[in-house]
């Protein structure tokens, strides 16, 4: 058996999981040491020999203590001054042994948490920095649950393997001074107690390794359903719908039948371990029987003294904790490990930027996409999402893409942002692949404002520029927000643009309404000042005539920059210059307004259904017509 890897055997085929091992591992845990505090270590050193040292101070002075009154009892002159300066000696290297082991394990404690903090940081940056794609698939959301539970308590996952080096280093402190005191007596003694102690931890072993299998491996998929379960039954944006649909019972019992999964899974682990506390108890008495009448033996047939009686005994019992807890140890460090390696595949999953040679961005005025021949389908999915799209986006350009729900449009969007590199075809931004380009310097080039609006718990500034504090101008986001429209409100806030948002961390927090959130990511888009600004039907939460309205003096704040805006109404296309049509995933038309109505096709028929709702304002349809697009 290989106390230092993981059966193979036992492990999915997950193509990014990798086997470190417990060495390399343990090396790993330093270098987050020596990276983050290094004074950690000098305190485990410390600690664990004030800690080895105190399990065998009183061990020999019990012995000492004896064989001084032996001696006192056959002596004639009665002399108690040594045995008291033992006693004081003894009792100040216990309590400085103490202090070591106290101030040492009280740094520690803080210690293994603020790396374990820091490792958390690591793997938010990590997680935040991955492709917005691979964080769609359930097996990444596997690989980030997996992470996030090597990293989730103070004694499971990297903080376990700090705790188990710790303890380690102190039980191999301790085996070394019995092992040095068990060879005066016997050293036959010693193996006994390996051999028992090791068969004891062969069983554990194997418990561990079925309370693994059957419990935490197999209930991985589970925590992610009970981690939403959980998020639902309490995240407030749900609260509207469970009370207004009567959800509760409903909600409720799925809980339950997820905890009720949890809870069988739990019985069955506990069932294990009864039986490894049945077998340790078992080997623990056999253990005791032969050390104590092995001893006994001595003293009655050898003339072992009193007092090494009692310092191999006491010794003897230390020496066979010592090993359990060394094996118990180096199993659970086997353990963490398998969590620590469940984190470092994670940390080390490489993105696709990370494989290809990319180059910056040349600096330009203006910028040109052309989609040629561009075809997209999502992961596991056999029907293409988009098929076949041929399209330039000049600079300087606006743009109307359009068609009913469920057309591409959005799609089209997310390869444009590169959310998503597209299946088949390519997208040229001045006639270079955008795949070439660093994602992160591609995506600076656009200001986007999403129908699903989401609002951080930050002051309004911040969620306007969507920067730190001291990197957020303030008089900016606040004219950018009047300019969105939300000047009123503004008005109202007793606190401006430094009112905190949402009630999560805050009891005087702001809540927005639906079309308050949209005119918010608007005024995103104004402030990032980017060259290329995309409306993903960000006004889907205002009615007809304000969604025209709003979009009719955002297109004059946009000026010259390029701009696509994506509905699946038509209030947009009027003051753009040309209009996509998306339907089932093709584009089905491009021009102008007036040459789709022309033509009396799609863009044609949607357009007259939609215009009933303008006629409040006979002016909308007196805009000078220009070129729209309609992508769905």
């Amino acid at each position: 058996m290989n106390l230092f890897k993981r059966n193979k055997k036992d492990e999915n085929t997950d193509e990014f999981h990798k086997e470190y091992g417990v060495i390399s591992n343990c090396r790993y845990i330093l270098g987050k040491f020596v990276k983050y505090r290094k004074s950690l270590i000098l305190f485990i050193i410390t600690g664990s020999i004030a800690a080895a040292s105190m399990t065998y101070l009183w061990s020999f002075i019990g012995k000492l203590v004896i064989d001084m009154i032996e001696q006192q009892a056959s002596s004639p002159d009665k002399d108690i001054k040594p045995l008291l300066y033992l006693t004081l000696i003894t009792s100040a290297a216990e309590l400085l042994f103490m202090w070591l082991n106290t101030v040492s394990s009280m740094k520690m404690s803080v210690g293994f948490t603020y790396v374990r903090l820091m490792i958390i940081k690591e793997r938010i940056a990590k997680t935040l920095g991955m492709e917005y794609e691979a964080l769609e698939t359930p097996e990444m959301l596997d690989r980030l649950q997996k992470a996030k539970r090597a990293t989730a308590g103070d004694w499971q996952g990297v903080q376990g393997m700090m705790t188990y080096m710790q303890v380690m280093g102190v039980q191999i402190i301790s085996v070394t001074i019995a092992v040095a005191i068990m060879t005066t007596f016997n050293p036959w003694i010693i193996l006994i107690i390996v051999v028992l102690s090791f068969a004891q931890f062969l069983f554990f072993d194997y418990i561990r390794k079925k309370d693994k299998k059957e419990m935490w491996d197999a209930m991985m998929p589970h925590w992610r359903k009970l981690e939403y379960m959980e998020n639902v039954t309490t995240d407030f944006s749900y609260a509207k719908d469970i009370r207004l649909f009567g959800m509760q019972k409903y909600l409720a019992k799925k809980q339950i039948d997820v905890y009720d999964e949890e809870l069988r899974h739990w019985i069955k682990s506990r069932q294990y371990w009864v039986y490894n506390t049945i077998f340790a108890h078992g080997i623990s008495l056999l253990r005791q029987l032969i050390i104590i009448g092995w001893l006994v033996y001595s003293v009655v047939f050898n003339g072992l003294s009193i007092g090494n009686f009692t310092l191999y005994t006491a010794s003897a019992a230390a020496f066979s904790n010592a090993i359990n807890e060394i094996l118990q140890a180096l199993s659970a460090l086997r353990e963490r490990s398998a969590h620590t390696d469940d984190y470092r595949s994670f940390m080390d999953i490489p993105s696709a930027d990370d494989k290809a040679q990319t180059i910056p961005i040349p600096p330009a005025d203006k910028y040109t996409f052309e989609f040629k021949n561009v075809s997209f389908k999502y992961r596991g999915q056999e029907k293409y999402a988009l098929k076949n799209v041929n399209l330039t986006l000049h600079a300087g350009e606006k743009l109307a893409v359009v068609g009913l729900n469920g057309a591409g449009k959005s799609t089209f969007i997310k390869l444009l942002l590169r959310l998503y590199d597209v299946t088949e075809g390519c997208i040229l931004m001045n006639g270079t692949d955008i795949r070439k380009f660093d994602r992160k310097e591609y995506y600076e080039l656009f200001a986007p404002a999403f129908q699903d609006v989401m609002v951080f718990a930050f002051p309004v500034a911040e969620n306007v520029s969507m920067k730190e504090p001291f990197n957020t101008d303030k008089a900016e986001a606040e004219k950018m927000l009047r300019l969105a429209g939300l000047g009123d409100k503004l008005d109202k806030l007793e606190k401006g643009v430094d009112t905190e948002l949402l009630k999560v961390l805050y009891d005087d927090g702001v809540d927005l309404s639906g079309g308050e959130k949209q005119k918010l990511a608007l005024a995103r888009a104004l402030y990032k000042k980017s060259k290329i600004i995309v409306l993903d039907e960000p006004t889907a939460a205002l009615d007809a005539l304000a969604e025209f309205r709003l979009y009719q003096s955002f297109n004059e704040l946009v000026g010259d920059r390029t701009a696509v805006y994506i509905s699946h109404r038509l209030s947009s296309t009027r003051f753009c210059d040309r209009v996509a049509m998306f339907k089932d995933g093709e584009m089905v038309e491009i021009g102008t307004h007036d040459s789709l109505m022309e033509a009396d096709g799609a863009y044609a028929d949607m357009f007259r259904v939609q215009a009933q709702y303008y006629v409040e304002d006979k002016d909308i349809f007196d805009v000078p017509c220009q070129e729209v697009t309609s992508n769905g």
